[in-house]
């Protein structure tokens, strides 16, 4: 069982800002995994285990919370309050990729750097989720994957990247093969079936959209708060065999590692 005292704290500088990074695994290629909304949190911590057990190599960016798995998964007025006046992340705008996407591609290369391969994965997750898509203008992102992408906030069908982004990995899916992943939950109301429409609109094959019916999530995740679930990988994951959540992040990682294969 891999613990938060297994990863290590590397603290980063790109775009003239300085962040943690807890990094996980010995060898192999490099995943980027953005932390969701609340931060770094302990079903993270198993997530990203699971993803160096399989012989790649975390690199997890703390853009918000404490540096390590103690952040509660919950977000309270403060915390709105702070996304809203927040100047790195795009929440309501549409046609704009948030600007802290500009600090994670430079994070992604060196990763790419020190791990070697043929490029790097990335996943982002709720607040973070369609980060992956803008970080995939860089030829260097092979296998990006979009769960419960919850940006912008009040168009559900929009996504949060600029249009000149947009268009540069579309050419990537079109002349180079590049392919992505989306998972959510069927009754999610922040990630709702617009948007996946949208980037099926958008990408056509090269997009794969998973849609999970509401009844698979944790009964101790979003459900015990009366709400549906949400948190894909993390909070509403079951982890059990033959469980649907379970077997999306099997999936994934065997996304990863196909893509990344040297």
């Amino acid at each position: 069982m891999i613990a938060i005292a297994d990863f290590t704290r590397r603290d980063m500088r790109f775009a003239g800002r300085t962040r943690p990074v807890l990094c996980l695994g010995e060898a192999g290629p490099a995943v980027i995994v953005i932390h969701e909304v609340y931060g770094f949190t302990a079903p993270l911590t198993r997530f990203c285990g699971w993803i160096a057990q399989a012989g790649m190599r975390v690199y997890a960016p703390i853009l918000r919370g404490r540096p390590d798995d103690s952040n509660p998964q919950r977000t309270g007025l403060a915390d709105i309050l702070e996304l809203c006046v927040s100047r790195e992340f795009t929440l309501f705008r549409t046609g704009r990729s948030s600007p802290v996407v500009d600090w994670l591609r430079p994070l992604a290369k060196q990763a790419h750097e020190e791990c070697g391969g043929p490029g790097v994965g990335v996943i982002g997750m709720c607040l973070t989720g369609g980060f992956a898509l803008s970080m995939a203008v860089d030829p260097v992102v092979l296998a990006p994957v979009l769960a419960q992408p919850s940006l912008p906030v009040l168009n559900h069908d929009a996504l949060d990247i600029s249009p000149a982004d947009l268009d540069r990995v579309k050419a990537r899916a079109r002349d180079d093969g590049l392919t992505l992943r989306g998972y959510r939950f069927e009754k999610d109301s922040l990630c709702r079936a617009a948007r996946f429409e949208t980037l099926e609109r958008e990408f056509g094959t090269a997009f794969t959209g998973t849609t999970l019916p509401d009844s698979a999530g944790n009964p101790g995740g979003m459900h015990a708060e009366g709400k549906p679930a949400h948190s894909v990988f993390t909070r509403d994951l079951i982890d059990a065999a033959g469980e649907p959540t379970r077997a999306a992040a099997d999936e994934v990682i065997a996304f990863f590692k196909s893509k990344l294969a040297a």
